[in-house]
Protein backbone atom coordinates (compact mmCIF):
# COMPACT_ATOMS: atom_id res chain seq x y z
CA UNK A 1 0.00 0.00 0.00
CA UNK A 2 0.83 3.63 -0.74
CA UNK A 3 1.30 6.25 2.07
CA UNK A 4 0.30 9.43 2.42
CA UNK A 5 1.95 10.97 4.88
CA UNK A 6 0.29 14.36 6.32
CA UNK A 7 2.40 16.01 9.31
CA UNK A 8 -0.27 17.71 11.34
CA UNK A 9 1.68 18.52 14.19
CA UNK A 10 2.24 22.72 13.86
CA UNK A 11 -0.52 22.76 11.76
CA UNK A 12 -3.64 25.01 13.14
CA UNK A 13 -7.18 24.09 12.61
CA UNK A 14 -9.02 23.51 10.85
CA UNK A 15 -6.13 23.20 8.32
CA UNK A 16 -5.19 19.37 9.68
CA UNK A 17 -8.86 18.31 8.85
CA UNK A 18 -9.26 20.10 5.07
CA UNK A 19 -6.47 18.56 4.01
CA UNK A 20 -7.05 15.10 5.48
CA UNK A 21 -10.49 15.27 4.08
CA UNK A 22 -8.95 16.12 0.84
CA UNK A 23 -6.51 13.66 0.69
CA UNK A 24 -9.05 11.13 1.56
CA UNK A 25 -11.73 12.01 -1.37
CA UNK A 26 -8.74 11.57 -3.55
CA UNK A 27 -7.06 8.46 -2.19
CA UNK A 28 -7.67 5.14 -4.19
CA UNK A 29 -8.46 1.71 -2.18
CA UNK A 30 -4.20 0.79 -2.12
CA UNK A 31 -3.20 3.86 -0.67
CA UNK A 32 -2.88 5.08 2.78
CA UNK A 33 -2.98 7.92 5.01
CA UNK A 34 -1.04 8.60 7.61
CA UNK A 35 -1.50 11.73 9.82
CA UNK A 36 0.93 12.50 12.75
CA UNK A 37 -0.81 14.97 14.96
CA UNK A 38 -0.56 16.49 18.24
CA UNK A 39 -4.29 15.88 19.36
CA UNK A 40 -6.77 12.89 18.45
CA UNK A 41 -8.91 14.29 15.82
CA UNK A 42 -11.76 13.41 16.47
CA UNK A 43 -13.95 14.14 13.92
CA UNK A 44 -11.92 12.85 11.58
CA UNK A 45 -12.19 9.49 13.22
CA UNK A 46 -16.24 9.90 12.94
CA UNK A 47 -16.21 10.86 9.39
CA UNK A 48 -13.95 7.27 8.95
CA UNK A 49 -16.53 5.45 10.62
CA UNK A 50 -19.46 7.25 9.15
CA UNK A 51 -17.63 6.05 5.72
CA UNK A 52 -16.89 2.49 6.89
CA UNK A 53 -13.14 3.11 6.35
CA UNK A 54 -10.59 1.33 8.36
CA UNK A 55 -8.78 3.42 10.70
CA UNK A 56 -6.16 3.14 13.78
CA UNK A 57 -5.34 5.73 15.87
CA UNK A 58 -2.39 5.34 18.19
CA UNK A 59 -0.99 7.65 21.02
CA UNK A 60 3.16 7.50 21.39
CA UNK A 61 4.87 9.73 23.81
CA UNK A 62 1.85 12.42 23.52
CA UNK A 63 1.78 11.92 19.42
CA UNK A 64 -1.16 10.95 17.80
CA UNK A 65 -0.48 8.83 14.94
CA UNK A 66 -3.77 8.58 12.64
CA UNK A 67 -4.26 5.60 9.85
CA UNK A 68 -7.05 5.55 7.58
CA UNK A 69 -7.76 3.46 4.51
CA UNK A 70 -10.53 3.21 2.28
CA UNK A 71 -10.74 -0.52 2.40
CA UNK A 72 -12.29 -1.86 5.56
CA UNK A 73 -10.32 -5.03 5.12
CA UNK A 74 -6.40 -3.58 5.57
CA UNK A 75 -4.86 -4.82 8.59
CA UNK A 76 -3.10 -1.13 9.21
CA UNK A 77 -1.72 -2.10 12.16
CA UNK A 78 0.94 -3.70 10.25
CA UNK A 79 1.65 -0.14 8.48
CA UNK A 80 2.14 1.60 12.10
CA UNK A 81 5.85 3.43 11.62
CA UNK A 82 6.10 3.78 15.75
Amino acid sequence: MKKILLDARELEHPIPLQLALNYLQKMSKDEFLYMIHRKNPIPLIEIAKEKSYAYLTYNYQDIWHILICKNPKSNLEELLDV
